[in-house]
């Protein structure tokens, strides 16, 4: 059987079709649109959702030198802030993960959730998104 790494040209049309679905999926928002969203003032957008990074309260992916939050994140009741769950399993899956990888984790169906996207039950059912998240750090530690 071939590894996909036998075929360089194949992994990175895979991965360039993988961060166009996340990009695409409109899931994702600038600083600019979360401060607007959150009424912070104009001046600097980025200041508050680059603290909240910075203190793993949420995480970010880079595309073209701008960084994109996940809006599955987010707490519209809460004034956008990440919601409090959420930093504990950037917490778990920083681990082994960047920004991407956690983005293609949470987008992705997951089979310990029953079949559902971690970044649907989030708001809903955090312990068993922080449980999956625990089982995928485990998973991939042991082989």
């Amino acid at each position: 059987m071939n590894s996909p790494f036998e075929h360089p040209e194949k992994e990175a049309l895979m991965l360039a079709r993988a961060r166009s679905a996340v990009l695409n999926s409109g899931d994702w928002m600038s600083a600019p649109q979360i401060s607007e969203a959150a009424g912070f003032s104009p001046t600097n957008p980025s200041i508050q959702p680059g603290k909240w990074k910075r203190a793993g309260a949420i995480f970010a992916i880079r595309h073209n030198g701008v960084d994109y939050y996940p809006s599955f994140g987010l707490d519209p009741s809460n004034g956008y802030r990440p919601l409090k769950s959420l930093s504990a399993v950037v917490e778990v899956l920083g681990r082994i993960k960047d920004g991407w990888g956690m983005a293609y984790w949470f987008q992705s169906v997951n089979s310990y959730l029953g079949g559902k996207r971690p970044q649907d039950l989030l708001a809903t059912a955090p312990e068993r998104v922080l449980a999956a998240a625990v089982e995928e750090v485990q998973e991939i530690a042991h082989g």
